[in-house]
C-alpha cells in the first residue's frame, strides 16, 4: 500500500494502492502509520509519490457508491485526517508528482511544503465539484495556502492542468523529466533538510497556522458535509459520474 524506501535519511514513501492510488479508508490508514513510522524515526525528510503514470486519482467514488453512507461517514474523517497528517508535518514533505493527481491526489501534492511534476501527459487539478461533492475543510485550506491568488478559479472551473499548466497556478514549483523526478525530489527534501530542524519546524507551523486555525474553525461545517457526500441525490450524481468516466476493466 505505502513502500518505505530510503535515499540517505530520506524517506521515499510511495504510493501502490491498486492501479489508480485510489484514496479509500485503507489507503488512509496506511498513510497516517507511514508518516508516524517517518516521524518517529532519524529520516530527515519525506518524499511521497506514485508508481508508474498515476501519482493518484483521488477518492476511490465506486467504493464511495458500492458502500453506501455508512462507509462515507467512516471515510471522509480518515481522509481529512490523511490530509491534515500531510499538511501539519514537522518534518520536510517533498510531493514527486510522477503522473495523473487528480481531486484528491492534488490535494495530496498540495499538502506539501515543495512539489515537483514529471513532465508529460499527466494531468492534476481538483474537479470535486464536478463530480457533484463538496469541500471538506482541510483540503479546502490545502488549496488556498498552495495557490492562494488562484483558489477560486481551481475549485469552482474544476479543470485539470498540464505539469506546465500547473507551475503557472501555482499548484507546482517545477517540472522535471520523468526519469529525474526522484532525484529531484530527494535533492529538494535535502536542501530543506539542511536547515536547522527546530527552525524549520516553527516556521512550517507558522506559516501553516492560520490555516490550521481556519481548520479548526471549520468544524462546525462537517455535519452539513457529510449530509451532502451522503445524501442520496449526491450518490446518484457520482454514479453518473463514474459511469461517464471511469474506463470499464
Amino acid at each position: 500500500m505505502i513502500d518505505l524506501l530510503h535515499r540517505g535519511n530520506i524517506a521515499i514513501c510511495r504510493v501502490a494502492h491498486g492501479k489508480a492510488n485510489a484514496f479509500d479508508i485503507e489507503l488512509c490508514g496506511g498513510i497516517m502509520a507511514a508518516l508516524e513510522a517517518c516521524r518517529d524515526s532519524s529520516d530527515a525528510a519525506v518524499v511521497i509519490t506514485g508508481q508508474g503514470r498515476m501519482f493518484s486519482a483521488g477518492v476511490d467514488l465506486v467504493r464511495l457508491v458500492d458502500d453506501g453512507p455508512d462507509y462515507v461517514r467512516a471515510f471522509l474523517p480518515a481522509l481529512t485526517a490523511a490530509f491534515e497528517a500531510v499538511f501539519a508535518f514537522p518534518k520536510p514533505v517533498v510531493a514527486a508528482v510522477n503522473g495523473h493527481a487528480i481531486a484528491g491526489g492534488c490535494i495530496l501534492a498540495c499538502a506539501a511544503d515543495h512539489r515537483l511534476m514529471a513532465r508529460g501527459s499527466g494531468r492534476i487539478g481538483i474537479p470535486e465539484l464536478r463530480v457533484g461533492v463538496p469541500f471538506p475543510t482541510v483540503p479546502l485550506e490545502i488549496v488556498r495556502l498552495a495557490a492562494p491568488q488562484h483558489v477560486q478559479a481551481l475549485i469552482y472551473g474544476g479543470a485539470t492542468f498540464t505539469p506546465e499548466e500547473a507551475v503557472e497556478r501555482g499548484i507546482v514549483d517545477a517540472v522535471v523529466e520523468p526519469d529525474a523526478l526522484v532525484d529531484g525530489a530527494v535533492a529538494a527534501a535535502e536542501g530543506l533538510a539542511a536547515l536547522p530542524a527546530g527552525v524549520f519546524e516553527l516556521t512550517k507551523r507558522q506559516i501553516r497556522e492560520p490555516a490550521l486555525q481556519r481548520i479548526r474553525d471549520g468544524a462546525k461545517f462537517d455535519e452539513e458535509i457529510v449530509r451532502l457526500w451522503t445524501a442520496p441525490r449526491t450518490l446518484a450524481f457520482i454514479r453518473d459520474y463514474v459511469a461517464r468516466t471511469v474506463k470499464k476493466p
